[in-house]
């Protein structure tokens, strides 16, 4: 005998076993779980090339995501991106060349003989000011404007990508969040935590944009959280793919928070 209201059956039936899907949903969930897949390779990618490498070392750590945010007060702006994502964009010596022309005072005439040459021929084919979204470079003016101390990001920047992360990757997490609810997992309190955690994540993620400007070590906070919302994903995606393809057990409700 069926112990269940009807309102809790028919919200059962809305997240039976993948195995009892039609084969179109199957097919539409795997590529959709491929497609979000790669999306996510190339963010982490995109994220590795954005920050690591700004304290000198190569791999992503709590110390790039300081100077990312909270800025370097060391080093000025100039030195921490070819430190870090523009660090491929010179040759060695010539990084080593910029960095002593900054650290003996930038002289102007010294830019004419040094520093000129290179951003010409490195840097204008970005640089050159055909793009507001990117710094301008060209002239001696527009580079010094790039030649003062690091504070990392400024709040306006923040807000801006704010908006954009907290949509987008909310409805990533959405989407795998749908698909997810289909895998059978006990006891149910483990799916609800696993489909819950990116959620809180992203909040404490956004978050520590700031609170890291303000006191830098929240950056193990930012750290973190980054790394609950790839184990989220990871864990989604490869149990949603097994369980689509590979596993037989089909009950039908799966929902349910009784153990």
């Amino acid at each position: 005998m069926n112990n269940h209201s009807p309102d809790v059956t028919m919200a059962g039936r809305a997240c039976v076993h993948f195995s009892l899907l039609p084969p179109s949903m199957r097919v539409t969930y795997t590529l959709t779980l491929l497609v979000l897949g790669i999306g996510y390779i190339f963010a982490m990618i995109h994220v590795l090339d954005s920050h690591a490498g700004r304290d000198g070392n190569p791999m992503l750590s709590v110390n790039d995501l300081i100077i990312a945010y909270s800025g370097s007060h060391s080093d000025t702006r100039l030195e921490i991106a070819l430190k870090g994502p523009m660090a491929n964009m010179l040759p060695p010596e010539e990084r080593a060349r910029v960095f002593a022309w900054v650290r003996g005072g930038a002289a102007k005439d010294d830019y004419q003989t040094i520093v000129r040459p290179i951003v010409e021929q490195r840097c204008m084919a970005c640089h050159d000011g055909s793009n507001p979204h990117i710094p301008n470079l060209k002239g001696y003016e527009n580079l010094m404007t790039k030649v003062d101390l690091d504070t990392g990001m400024d709040v306006f920047t923040l807000v801006r990508v704010s908006h954009i992360h907290l949509f987008g990757i909310t409805f990533i997490f959405y989407i795998m969040s749908v698909i997810f609810c289909h895998a059978q997992l006990r006891p149910a309190w483990i799916k609800c935590l696993i489909i819950g955690l990116p959620f809180l994540a992203i909040i404490a993620d956004i978050f520590s944009w700031y609170l890291t400007k303000a006191w830098p070590p929240f950056a193990w906070v930012l750290m973190i959280s980054g790394a609950l919302m790839g184990l989220s994903f990871a864990i989604e995606w490869i149990v949603s793919m097994y369980q689509m393809w590979f596993y037989n057990s089909a009950p039908a409700i799966t929902d349910t928070l009784e153990p």
